[in-house]
């Protein structure tokens, strides 16, 4: 004997709205880990400064690691930016079954509520924005200043590195305009 089970919209919504807070807790972890590679890769940087009795060290590799890292942050802001505006979608629609969008308040179905939570969650792209612009200008100027005579022969390099975190800031600051809005 074979019952149907159904799980009633309530259930569905609780589940899509603690989703969207995972996304939102994955963002910030996101975060952390880049900072903690950039911090990685500048202490790397310093203890690998050129000494006597030490053979070349790979400094372009350390050098490429700044914008490597600020892509890969880009790219996983992209990735929870757009889970979470498919998960709103959806409880948009659960908010809107019955009409009960109409009878009360409803976060993601009236734009009000929904631009302002948008609104709030720009300041995390901000963040990364700044943090990304400061990881690679201090990673990038500290190569130029540790390893000037390395840079001067690899300027590609160089100019690669500079290309990926400028491209790596323009996706944060791009990120609004994946945030989920309101159809109605």
């Amino acid at each position: 004997m074979s019952r149907e089970w159904v799980v009633d919209a309530n259930y569905r919504f609780i589940a899509a709205s603690q989703e969207v807070n995972a996304r939102i807790g994955q963002r910030q972890q996101a975060l952390a880990l880049y900072v903690t590679l950039v911090v990685s890769l500048l202490a790397a940087l310093v203890a690998l400064k050129p000494s006597e009795g030490r053979g070349p060290v790979p400094v372009e590799w350390l050098l490429l690691g700044f914008p490597v890292a600020s892509l890969c942050l880009a790219f996983l802001n992209y990735k929870a930016e757009r889970a979470i505006t498919n998960l709103r979608r959806f409880m948009a629609a659960l908010e809107q079954l019955g009409q009960a969008h109409e009878q009360m308040p409803s976060y993601n179905t009236h734009p009000q509520w929904a631009s302002g939570a948008n609104k709030a969650r720009r300041f995390h792209d901000y963040a990364s924005a700044v943090l990304v612009a400061g990881g690679n200008v201090i990673g990038l100027g500290a190569v130029m200043r540790i390893y000037p005579a390395r840079m001067a022969e690899a300027p590609l390099t160089l100019w690669l590195s500079t290309a990926v975190a400028v491209a790596s800031v323009v996706v944060m600051l791009l990120s609004p305009r994946w945030s989920y809005r309101p159809t109605t």
